[in-house]
């Protein structure tokens, strides 16, 4: 019996992470506890990304972070998220980023001397 309905399929879904695990692009979870794959997830989602538009603007404007400015930008996101702030604007040495905090991710970016003091749609700023 073949239900169609805009649902996929439990067989249709197994298929595709058996070739995905075939093609390399899933890491064989068969030995890892729940709890391994669970970390490994959450570490996934707390990892902070960038947008096209982000990645863009630094290639453009010939930002580049160190390791020690990420994890400050990622610090930041991480204030900027215990105090409740959705959209923030973070500073980091002469470089402002955009992030959206629920997203965990940079919005935009602009280094020293390409922006001016108005920042629009952000609910709070963080200094790091």
């Amino acid at each position: 019996m073949k239900i169609e309905r805009g649902y996929t399929s439990i067989d249709r879904i197994a298929g595709q992470y058996l070739e995905n695990a075939k093609a390399g692009s899933i890491k064989n979870t068969s030995t890892m506890s729940f709890e391994e794959i669970l970390k490994n997830q959450v570490v996934k989602a707390e990892e902070l990304k960038f947008s096209k538009h982000a990645d863009n603007r630094l290639n453009e404007r010939n930002i580049k972070l160190t390791d020690e400015q990420l994890k400050r930008l990622e610090e930041g996101t991480e204030k900027a998220r215990n105090k409740g702030i959705k959209e923030s604007l973070v500073l980091v040495d002469e470089m402002a980023f955009i992030v959206s905090v629920k997203n965990n991710t940079v919005v935009t970016a602009m280094g020293k001397g390409e922006f001016d003091s108005v920042f629009t749609n952000i609910d709070g700023a963080v200094i790091v």
